[in-house]
């Protein structure tokens, strides 16, 4: 087949030196957003299949369905930055690329399906490298090592394959098992682990490090985490009455006096559209989560079709009020039930008091949910004096779950 000469330093950049190269069991890069951490990995890993014609690669989310619009789109578009298109095919349905020279293919499956992972076999060569992108999502350590034992089995001394599981994801949260496994412990001979940010990143222009400044000097906070790629800190969060369960959700819709309850917070550019699907019971003040949508750059007519597909355009919704343009259209395009939520004085503070009371059960499918509730925390002063509202942060499909439990909340307070 054709040949073509590219320069790697060109298409790669700075800053992954020592990623490219390492051939370790585990390659860990926490880091800020905009840090190239997933598409340097995207990047290495095609080199490497073409590289290496017995690999295959298996990569992983907590969720499958949140993989193409992620890992599968990053791998596609390093395909083409290497100008290797020609080359690879790749199957939207049932997700998956293979390199058409010899057949070898990239796999992709979800944690909520663990049997796919534990059972994979491949076609053609060995099960060499994984990836894990956004491994923050992975809550349970055991998960993480029911995949890492599915990249195993002896390779051929003489073809110069390696194992490896690479690992992506923004630190938010410093208790995360993470920290203790790859990063508390940073002399171990088969760990690679390393921080990153957007300072490594020469694609970006003024005008994307401006809002890494504008994050710097309005929420320090957030840009150590998202800007730096430091450990977020688990402190001050204004919900602690939460865990994640996989529950059956026929099993709590049975149950007496469930409710479904459906909240919607409209994002666009900068900030997510955020929708929330609960069951709540009222008489013993529980809540399950059990379905969400967090997207941006969503129209009205978008987030009615998403709606749609998910089967909930016939429920009632309660909305942010604050857009009764978006309301009317939503209504227009089949979204019969959409209704504005009620906000007041204190709305936020009070909602949040009674939500307090209930015990949330959270649905691993949920992870934008399980991310927001994990880091939305109550505001602080210059002197780190905690205050009596919530930060402006992590908490779109928190307002969305107070939009829902309006409704319920009221009769709470009725009762």
């Amino acid at each position: 087949m054709d040949a073509r000469e590219i320069r790697l330093s060109e298409v790669i950049g700075q800053g992954y030196d020592a990623f490219w190269h390492f051939k370790g069991r585990y390659r860990v890069v926490k880091g800020g957003r905009a840090s190239k951490k997933s598409k340097t990995t995207a990047l290495n890993l095609i080199v490497r299949m073409m590289q290496y014609p017995q690999a295959n690669t298996l990569v992983v989310r907590k969720v499958y369905r949140t993989l193409k619009d992620s890992c599968f789109a990053e791998l596609k578009w390093a395909i083409n930055r290497l100008q290797a298109e020609k080359w690879w095919e790749a199957r939207e349905t049932g997700l998956e690329l293979t390199y058409l020279p010899t057949g070898q293919k990239i796999y992709f499956r979800g944690m909520d399906n663990p049997q796919k992972i534990a059972s994979i076999t491949v076609d053609t060569g060995f099960l060499c490298w994984g990836w894990v992108e956004e491994a923050y999502e992975i809550g349970r350590e055991e998960d993480f090592n029911m995949l890492d034992e599915s990249i195993r089995g002896a390779l051929p001394a003489e073809s110069g394959l390696f194992k490896q599981i690479t690992i992506t994801f923004n630190p938010w949260n410093e208790r995360h098992w993470l920290k203790k496994r790859f990063f508390d412990q940073p002399d171990s001979d088969g760990v690679l682990a390393m921080t990153t940010n957007y300072t490594c990143n020469e694609w970006l222009d003024d005008a994307d490090r401006q809002v890494f400044e504008q994050m710097r000097l309005r929420n320090p906070r957030r840009y150590q985490v998202a800007g730096l790629g430091n450990w977020g800190i688990d402190e001050g969060l204004v919900y602690e009455n939460w865990r994640e369960e996989a529950f059956d959700l026929g099993q709590v819709k049975a149950l007496p006096g469930i409710r479904a309850v459906f909240g919607l917070d409209f994002g666009y550019t900068n900030d997510e559209t955020a929708f929330f699907c609960g069951l709540a019971d009222n008489r013993n003040r529980r809540l399950w989560v059990f379905d969400e949508f967090y997207e941006r750059g969503m129209s009205n007519r978008k987030i009615a079709e998403k709606i749609s597909r998910m089967g909930y355009q016939k429920e009632q919704i309660r909305a942010d009020c604050s857009e009764p343009k978006s309301i009317d259209e939503l209504r227009m395009l089949g979204i019969y039930h959409v209704k504005a939520c009620r906000k007041g004085a204190d709305s936020i503070r009070n909602g949040i008091q009674l939500v307090q009371d209930y015990e949330i059960m959270i649905h691993p499918r949920c992870v934008h949910f399980i991310n927001e509730i994990s880091n939305y925390r109550w505001e602080t002063d210059r002197q780190g004096n905690r205050m009596n509202r919530p930060a402006d942060d992590f908490n779109h499909l928190m307002d969305a779950m107070r939009y829902a439990m309006e409704e319920e909340i009221t009769k709470v307070r009725v009762n």
